[in-house]
């Protein structure tokens, strides 16, 4: 089921709903140039296990609006606090992949008591690339998005993420969904990565956390990824073999076992 949920006047946050009945929700949060559908493969696990599931397009990704201005990373996650309170049954399970996971962060920060667990998936808390060839690649990223377009900025992309001939359908499908987003949007959230940084924060973190892996993330690197570990209260981090930035999509299965066992902490 599809719904949507007005933030402002003219301005709108598009969602999935999926298995309204369920006891408890968990949120999914997309990353960078995605959509709310990129949880395809994990949706019917998690509904299978009887939870209530919501997936959002962020604000200028999707089908939602995006009403020009600052982008930022604060500002998305407020949007996120507007469609918690309006589904009425918070606090909620919230799991983010890569941009998702700094919206879940933010999040839970800043809304701490609509948060119940987290979920952190080939994310971060500040972007520092260990490796000098990821600050190349975030560059070219940027200048192509301002020179050449989202098209071109879409192809780069998705051939980093999806390298490998098997992965033809999803890289075409990722590169669909970043034709689809707002060129503004794109653009302003990748500036709002350079100044992003809750590593101060992040020991205020009361909830259960488990981060996800994958060891052969070429974005965002395991190192970085582990400093979530050392600086979240009790968080435990799981390395997904075979993985790369799109873990959801590489290993589905190994990541549906684990986020079903993890979600299902409280129901027992």
């Amino acid at each position: 089921m599809m719904s949507d949920i007005n933030i402002f006047p003219h301005f709108k946050i598009h969602y999935l709903d999926e298995n309204p009945s369920g006891e408890s929700i968990v949120l999914l949060l997309h990353g960078l140039g995605s959509n709310g559908s990129s949880w395809r493969l994990q949706i019917p696990a998690l509904k299978a296990a009887g939870f209530r599931v919501i997936a959002p397009d962020a604000r200028g990704f999707g089908q939602s609006g995006f009403p020009g201005g600052q982008i930022t990373i604060e500002v998305m996650a407020q949007d996120f606090s507007h469609l918690i309170k309006s589904l009425q049954h918070n606090p909620v399970h919230v799991v983010g992949i890569s941009m998702g996971g700094t919206h879940a962060l933010q999040l839970a920060l800043d809304y701490p008591d609509l948060v119940k667990s987290l979920v952190l998936i080939n994310t971060f808390a500040s972007l520092q690339p260990e490796k000098f060839s990821l600050w190349i690649y975030y560059g070219i990223r940027l200048a192509l998005l301002h020179s050449l377009g989202i098209e071109t900025q879409a192809k780069f992309v998705a051939r980093k993420i999806f390298p490998k001939p098997e992965h033809e359908f999803a890289r075409q499908e990722l590169i669909h969904q970043i034709r689809e987003a707002n060129p503004a949007a794109y653009r302003g959230v990748m500036r709002s990565f350079a100044t992003f940084n809750l590593l101060p924060r992040l020991g205020e973190i009361r909830q259960k956390t488990l981060i996800i892996t994958g060891e052969q993330d070429n974005t965002v690197s395991p190192v970085n990824q582990s400093k979530l570990t050392q600086y979240i209260p009790d968080a435990r981090q799981v390395n997904v073999p075979n993985a790369g930035h799109a873990v959801i999509i590489d290993q589905p299965e190994y990541v549906n076992k684990l986020l079903t066992q993890f979600l299902n902490f409280d129901r027992f």
